[in-house]
């Protein structure tokens, strides 16, 4: 629509050019008075120029744009300009030589420029604000020059230039109106015309179809009854079966086992449901391929089909696998069980690859767990899920307790997701004293969470957090809390914080990002954070902590072992740790046992080999806090100094004390 409009503007640019040539120079040539020629003159040869180069513009429009799909407003923008110019001339015109005109040759300029308006309101209508300038830029100068003028007929011709004027522009925007209007109904007068032949074009082509479709049914005709009857079996295979393995697939399983409960039903007979899941397979597929995945997973299938009656076992999906056990109690389900992780456990040879699985499966019994086939596979499901967690190759049958735990754990994840928006986190904070001068050094930053009103323990929520995958979402929101607050207290001495970073979180690729961000945010010093880790980081991906460890380094974060000696490696791990503080685990402090001095001992020399200050937690007794001071250890933390509390309790503790 747009470019129609451009069209019907640019396209009665000769004819404008011509009407305006012949009146300016009528107008300027028409009267001889000396007064003011010289002006005229110079105003008729800009006007001059000005017309050839909008014809240029004209001519080149209609020989190059004319017809295509050229940018509308880049054409209407150069008119406009030209228009806007040419108003102008005319505007400077009446100004300039009005008080040079006899009262016949305004007369006569005044029915110049309104017949001149008057033809400019329908020709440039398209664009209201073009029209509006250029008939405004013709009338209105030398209508308010007239009615400034003291002769009485003058002012008489000024006030009809201002009606005419308003009449002009009232008629124009009303053209205006009705040319948009009309070009809309063209458009969508055209869209349904093209909407039109498209339909045609679709229903000549459903027709085609249609009719190819009848001769294929004619051909067919002859044996009909065999190809619905093989188009029957294809279906059924198609939608019950998997393709790869060829056994059934959850739909073609689901009936099959509701057809088995509806006897064990009736017979009043029990039925086990066995739910498998491949041990290891997901690196077969990382490192060997889905090619040679394939193989594996039709092997595995074939082999279980072995232990089980035709069509009691079924591929769940991936490299998860189901089997019904009719007439087993938990003994019988167990011992079929057991023997097909055995049946699994047998390596396999695929591609030149030899390939060694394991698996992990839940036992749900009909009708103790369950009534229907969604409900019993739901329960093995649930038990295979806990015994893959807490030990993978193993077999587990299904409990009350254990869905209870696992109910209350779903419910915990979903109420977790929201726990940071809804303000349900927060962050407290435990002093580290020194232990010469008693004084507080630092604080360790403890995440607590109030769900309902009810505290839920970080031994609970922590790792279901890093099951989840929550665990790096909610350390960053601690990691920057813990930043800015630390910012903000005006301590005597400063103060570090220091910040418990899992496992997930260390070796994420964003994590040193994510860290930068927090200490330009809080404008941290550097130095004046900790980052805590377990020892048993390294049991995982040792190259990469090693060099995620350097980069925290690199920005002078200072780094803490916590729970050192009680997990993954030995005191010698201290020399590929790059780090400033070990923590002795407080299980070491409370154990008055030589044993355990002497593991502090050993723990406090080798730190201190490696330029390392100790930490020993778990403190709640006077003599506790003399004895471990009597070993040598740098510094204390517990509850004989300080249970963790919120930052405006922590600045109270630390004015009442300090």
């Amino acid at each position: 629509m747009h470019r129609d409009l451009v069209d019907m503007l640019v396209g009665n640019i000769f004819t404008g050019l011509a009407m305006t040539l012949i009146a300016f120079s009528g107008l300027v040539f028409g009267f001889q008075n000396e007064e003011g020629h010289d002006v005229k003159v110079l105003l008729w040869g800009v006007m001059v120029c000005l017309s050839v180069c909008r014809l240029t513009h004209g001519i080149y429009w209609h020989i190059k744009l004319k017809g295509s799909h050229y940018n509308p407003k880049s054409v209407e923008a150069l008119f406009a300009i030209g228009l806007y110019l040419t108003g102008a001339v005319w505007a400077a015109y009446s100004l300039m030589l009005f008080n040079t005109m006899t009262t016949i040759e305004l007369a006569s300029t005044m029915v110049v420029l309104a017949a001149m308006a008057g033809g400019a309101a329908s020709v440039l209508a398209p664009n209201k604000w073009i029209v509006t300038y250029y008939c405004t830029a013709l009338l209105l100068p030398m209508s308010l020059c007239a009615l400034l003028d003291n002769e009485r007929s003058i002012i008489v011709l000024g006030i009809l230039g201002v009606v005419f004027w308003v009449g002009i522009l009232t008629n124009s925007l009303g053209t205006h109106r009705f040319i948009v209007n009309t070009v809309r109904l063209r458009e969508h007068n055209n869209d349904l015309m093209e909407q039109l032949v498209s339909d045609r074009q679709e229903t000549a082509k459903v027709n085609e179809m249609l009719r190819e479709t009848n001769a294929q049914l004619d051909d067919a005709n002859a044996n009909l009854e065999q190809q619905v009857e093989k188009r029957t079996q294809d279906i059924f295979r198609l939608s019950n079966r998997d393709p790869l393995t060829d056994l059934l697939n959850r739909k073609g399983f689901l009936k099959h086992l509701n057809a088995l409960l509806d006897t064990s039903k009736a017979l009043g007979n029990n039925l086990a449901i066995l739910f498998i899941d491949l041990d290891g397979f997901k690196q077969v597929n990382d490192s060997l391929g889905h090619k040679v995945g394939d193989i594996v997973l039709a092997e595995i299938a074939t082999r279980l089909t072995k232990y089980c009656e035709k069509d009691h076992l079924a591929r769940w999906g991936g490299d998860e696998f189901v089997v019904v056990v009719p007439y087993a109690t938990v003994d019988t389900a167990v011992a079929v069980a057991h023997a097909m992780r055995s049946g699994v456990t047998l390596p396999i040879i695929a591609s030149d690859n030899q390939v060694t699985l394991d698996a992990t499966i839940g036992i749900a019994i009909y009708p103790q767990h369950g009534k229907d086939a969604l409900s019993l596979i739901q329960q093995a499901d649930l038990t295979m899920y806990d015994q893959k967690r807490s030990q993978r190759g193993t077999v587990g049958v299904f409990s009350e307790v254990l869905h209870e735990q696992i109910r209350q754990e779903q419910y915990l994840c979903e109420h977790l997701r929201h726990a940071i928006a809804r303000r349900e986190m927060s962050v407290h904070y435990q002093p580290i004293m020194c232990s010469q001068q008693q004084r507080i050094s630092s604080v360790e930053a403890l995440l607590r969470w109030e769900h309902q009103g009810e505290q839920i323990s970080p031994t609970d929520f922590i790792p279901l957090a890093e099951r989840s995958g929550l665990i790096i979402d909610i350390g960053t929101w601690v990691l920057n809390r813990a930043c800015i607050d630390a910012s903000q207290w005006n301590f005597e001495n400063s103060i570090a914080v220091s910040v418990n970073v899992s496992i997930n979180q260390l070796i994420d690729d964003t994590f040193i990002s994510i860290l930068q961000r927090a200490l330009d945010t809080s404008s941290l010093s550097p130095s004046l954070l900790h980052l805590e880790i377990t020892e048993s980081v390294f049991a995982k991906n040792e190259k990469a902590v090693a060099t995620q460890l350097a980069a925290i380094k690199a920005l002078g974060v200072k780094i803490s072992i916590d729970d050192f000696g009680t997990g993954y490696s030995s005191l010698s791990r201290l020399a590929s740790m790059p780090c400033d503080f070990v923590k002795i685990d407080r299980s070491f402090v409370q154990n008055t046992s030589e044993g355990s001095d002497t593991i502090m001992r050993a723990t406090m020399l080798i730190a201190q080999e490696f330029g390392c200050k100790t930490i020993a937690e778990g403190i709640e007794t006077n003599t506790q806090m003399l004895h471990i001071k009597s070993l040598g250890v740098n510094y204390f933390q517990g509850f004989y100094y300080a249970k963790p509390m919120q930052s405006s309790d922590l600045i109270t503790w630390y004015n009442e004390n300090y």
